[in-house]
């Protein structure tokens, strides 16, 4: 089954177009140069040399099926990661696949054979050749998601490491690299999951001058939350590997793959190959949280920075046993970063945003009830907001000599600042109108619609929830009688009535709500789904096609794009605005757009360089808003056009 990348149809393998959208399934656009006919199997565009292949992490471990440590302590038999070395047999040539159905290429040489000897498991770039290919890892996520229920950890075939990934997984866990596909291949088991291996590592950071010690206490509770996390599932040596450590773009820790530790400890390590060729060389002495303090003295030590007083005390007790749960780690982590504040810096204190547990571990009846990871709970964490950002542009176009668009933006935003935690809310109105009737008419009636919702929701919107369906519904026949009653009171008739299109988009904290009339749209963009445009537009050809009409058939009408409603020609009872509701639950780009933007499917063609770069933090939402707008002059430039685009990122909720 192939999934469309721009409408998620579920496609036969054999279909080289989607059936619903008609999105090319076997070619794409460059996200550099725009050249759209790369194929999806290609590492990089044969016109501009830009990767832009779908790359992944190819993890291949030994699997054996003696008695060796499970999760729960007890001894295992099913599946387990095994601690001898990798033969000469699992050698994979650079450029060949590594499976049978010729998916995965690898891109990265594999160590020699020379090199294997004390290794236990390998990773390395793999470029997916059939990205549009559903996996069946992603297809039981996928059900999970749908059905919230927990998927089965005992379908055959998932390797042992595979399920750890699923379990942490279906916790909502950032820090934890998401895994798209596994098998398992005789005595080997292969792991894919998302390439990490270019983002920035926490070390590098921690070195830099302009890091702040507040920054370093915050990774520090991190790691303590990601330790209570992998604690369960025995991967806390994931964390004891400095190269392992690494940062997202909002400088939030994160592991690039996940090490599973054996029945005793491990040392801290700072490669990759010293973490592989260590497995086989193990301590005496259980793991402890000691081995995080060994962790920051690595980091410190590395980074030639100078430890402060605070810390060189918390580090010498960790190593001497005063401190020895993670509670008192983290109290003792809050402690320093209230002293730091006091001293007057300016710089907030660290806050507990990513911690994800199964159950207390450092209680007895959590060590009793952590033990299979089918047996599991899966507890998938409520988002919280991080960040509200927005810009809007408009822009007369190529070929008008006056603007009927209009748009308008009204954000509350309340920031709660404490040493614990940080609470973040919002309140956005986002509300663009596209006019028609003329010069003195369109105008006219965009603006006054904007400007009748506005004074609605400032009137009306006053708790703490979104507005409901029926009060986002009145609020739109309002805006339609205001300019209703202006066309009757100017005796318009014909042609001559002014009226607009609306889009408005609500948010309340992770809670949306979009309101439309006409064909101006709202897209919503993450990283997990691509591009998604939620609204319908209300024309002839969409009507056509709800009534069952082929879409070919449909869009060959001369009418085709005819509106089939609008606010202000008619009256309340000729219109039906679509209001709908939905989550913010992951990172999104919310984009209001008219049709001067939208045209000749400027957004699904250009959407991988003109919008997937604005879901970053660092990019400036004004500048994008503006390349957007110029590219609509340079494909359309017929008519005015407008965008609004608004940028919110989300943590997990931690006091849910």
């Amino acid at each position: 089954m192939l999934i469309c990348p721009q409408c998620k149809f579920e496609n036969p393998n054999s279909n080289k177009f989607c059936q619903s959208c008609g999105t090319s399934l076997t070619h794409k656009v460059c996200p550099k140069c725009s050249t759209e006919d790369v194929p999806v199997n290609a590492l990089r565009c044969h016109n501009c040399g830009t990767e832009c292949g779908t790359v992944f992490w190819a993890i291949i471990a030994k699997e054996t099926t003696a008695k060796v440590l499970g999760v729960d302590g007890d001894e295992a038999d099913e599946g387990a990661i095994s601690s001898s070395p990798l033969s000469a047999s699992s050698q994979i040539a650079l450029g060949s696949y590594l499976d049978s159905q010729e998916r995965y290429q690898l891109l990265d040489p594999l160590p020699a054979e020379t090199e294997t000897a004390s290794i236990t498991d390998v990773g390395a770039r793999v470029l997916d050749c059939q990205p549009y290919q559903i996996s069946p890892i992603e297809a039981i996520l996928a059900s999970q998601q749908s059905d919230l229920l927990k998927p089965s950890l005992e379908a055959s075939g998932i390797p042992h490491l595979a399920k750890l990934y699923i379990a942490l997984q279906c916790q909502g866990q950032p820090g934890i690299p998401p895994i798209h596909d596994a098998w398992q291949q005789g005595n080997m088991q292969v792991v894919i999951i998302e390439d990490r291996s270019h983002w920035q590592a926490l070390l590098d950071l921690w070195q830099e001058e302009t890091t702040s010690s507040f920054k370093i206490l915050h990774w520090c509770y991190e790691m303590t939350q990601l330790w209570a996390l992998l604690e369960p599932v025995g991967c806390r040596q994931s964390l004891l590997n400095l190269s392992n450590l690494r940062l997202d773009e909002d400088q939030t820790l994160a592991l690039q793959r996940l090490y599973v530790e054996s029945s005793n400890s491990l040392p801290v390590t700072e490669s990759p190959e010293d973490a592989e060729a260590e497995t086989s060389a193990i301590p005496e002495q259980p793991l402890t949280i000691q081995a995080l303090g060994r962790v920051w003295q690595a980091l410190f030590r590395q980074s030639q920075r100078t430890q402060f007083g605070s810390v060189v005390q918390m580090l010498g007790d960790l190593e001497v046993g005063k401190i020895q749960t993670i509670a008192q780690l983290r109290s003792r982590l809050e402690e320093i970063s209230i002293e730091l504040e006091a001293l007057g810096t300016a710089i907030p204190p660290i806050k507990e945003t990513n911690t994800a547990v199964f159950t207390n571990p450092e209680s007895d009846e959590a060590e009793k009830s952590e033990s299979k990871i089918d047996d599991m709970p899966t507890v998938v964490l409520a988002m919280q907001l991080s960040s509200l950002e927005d810009a809007g542009r408009t822009d007369v176009g190529r070929q008008r000599h006056h603007n009927e668009d209009y748009f308008g933006i009204e954000t509350k935003i309340h920031k709660l600042e404490f040493p614990k935690s940080r609470v973040l809310q919002a309140h956005g109105l986002y509300i663009l109108c596209d006019g028609m009737g003329g010069h003195a008419g369109g105008e006219i009636a965009s603006e006054l619609g904007v400007n009748t919702l506005r004074q609605y929701f400032q009137e009306h919107w006053i708790t703490n929830q979104l507005p409901t369906e029926d009060s986002i519904r009145e609020a739109v026949f309002l805006a339609n009688e205001a300019i209703y009653k202006l066309n009757q009171q100017d005796a318009r008739s014909g042609v001559g009535r002014m009226g607009t299109t609306l889009v408005m988009l609500l948010i309340k904290d992770t809670q949306a709500a979009v309101a439309h009339v006409g064909d101006s749209r709202l897209y919503r963009l993450t990283r997990k789904q691509g591009l998604e445009q939620v609204t319908v537009d209300h024309e002839v050809g969409q009507r056509e096609i709800i009534r069952g009409v082929e879409a070919s058939i449909a869009y060959a009408r001369p009418d085709a794009y005819q509106l089939t409603q609008a606010l202000g020609p008619r009256d309340e009872n000729s219109i039906n605005p679509d209001v709908g509701f939905f989550e913010i639950n992951e990172d999104t780009l919310l984009l209001l757009a008219s049709d001067g933007l939208s045209d000749n499917d400027l957004i699904e063609t250009h959407w991988q360089t003109h919008l997937e770069p604005l879901l970053s933090s660092g990019v400036n939402l004004e500048r994008g808003v503006t390349d957007l707008i110029e590219l609509a002059n340079q494909h359309n430039g017929h008519d005015n056009i407008t965008g609004i685009i608004v940028r919110a990122k989300v943590r997990p909720n931690l006091e849910s």
